[in-house]
């Protein structure tokens, strides 16, 4: 890759992260209002049809797509996915986008920890000072035993570490499969199971909150289709780090929008759990040189 397509895949990263937000915000209203399931299921009804559309445009068609030597994973992965979503919109609604996203903020240190056991990768001394360092950010934003704790923070918590295990569950079959093919099952997997679950608790909406709805099916499409061009013009490692900036997007639009509050704790820890984050992804990344 040259300096010219990593600086354009930072720009597309950038671009993700500030789409991601604006799709937690609208999730955070919607699932408010109306059933957190009935909501996801919508979202994935829209998601599920542009990846059959991606697919069916490619050399192959579906049947490509489709074809892998892992089923199970795969479908498991899709499954996974789909149930972080809703843990994590979840999060928006009893949290809030700040406090929620402080916490989630955590999960590369969790890909790394698990990396080890999961995938056999060796995670050097310093990156397991750094994931531990991490975990101490994660306890100054929970504050156990100073009287504060909220039992609902463990809630991003929980989708921190499902998130974690999607991702190495997707380290492992790319083993095997193409990228085509595990987007391919990350949609219409997640889709089958939204449905199995959402159908259940479907529930009128007003006429103004579908243009809402519209807008969180296009954006969902949108930022997939951003991230993908992100790393398909540059190198994964170059652009990862600017993931990150979907935090202070979220919480920029929690602060002016939804009229959240930061705690000093919340910003600290946040800010010990990016650095720690930061640093694991710089040593993965000079590992391989």
């Amino acid at each position: 890759m040259t300096e010219q397509n990593n600086t354009l895949g930072i720009w597309l990263m950038i671009a993700t992260a500030f789409v991601f937000a604006m799709q937690d915000g609208l999730s955070r209203h919607l699932a408010g209002e109306y059933n957190v399931f009935m909501i996801i299921m919508i979202r994935y009804w829209f998601f599920a049809s542009f990846v059959i559309v991606v697919a069916a445009r490619k050399a192959g068609g579906i049947r490509r797509a489709a074809a892998t030597k892992q089923p199970f994973i795969q479908a498991f992965r899709g499954v996974l996915l789909a149930l972080e979503v809703c843990v994590m919109v979840t999060a928006f609604v009893v949290l809030g986008l700040v406090e929620s996203h402080a916490v989630f903020a955590v999960y590369p240190l969790l890909i790394a920890a698990l990396s080890g056991p999961v995938l056999g990768e060796q995670v050097g001394w310093r990156r397991w000072v750094a994931i531990g360092i991490g975990f101490v950010g994660v306890l100054i934003i929970l504050q156990p035993g100073f009287g504060v704790f909220q039992p609902a923070a463990l809630i991003p918590l929980l989708a921190a570490f499902m998130f974690a295990l999607y991702g190495l569950l997707t380290r492992y079959v790319a083993r095997d499969d193409s990228a085509a093919v595990s987007f391919f099952w990350t949609g219409t997997a997640g889709a089958v199971t939204m449905t199995l679950i959402g159908i259940w608790f479907w529930e009128p909406m007003a006429e103004g909150d579908w243009i809402w709805m519209g807008l969180l099916c296009v954006s969902s499409a949108f930022s997939h289709f951003l991230l993908i061009r992100a790393y398909e013009v540059a190198e994964a490692s170059a652009v990862q780090p600017f993931a990150y900036l979907q935090l202070p997007f979220a919480a920029a639009l929690g602060l002016l929008v939804f009229n959240e509050a930061i705690r000093t704790n919340v910003l600290v820890g946040a800010a010990v759990v990016v650095g720690a984050g930061l640093f694991t992804l710089w040593r993965a990344r000079v590992s391989k040189v």
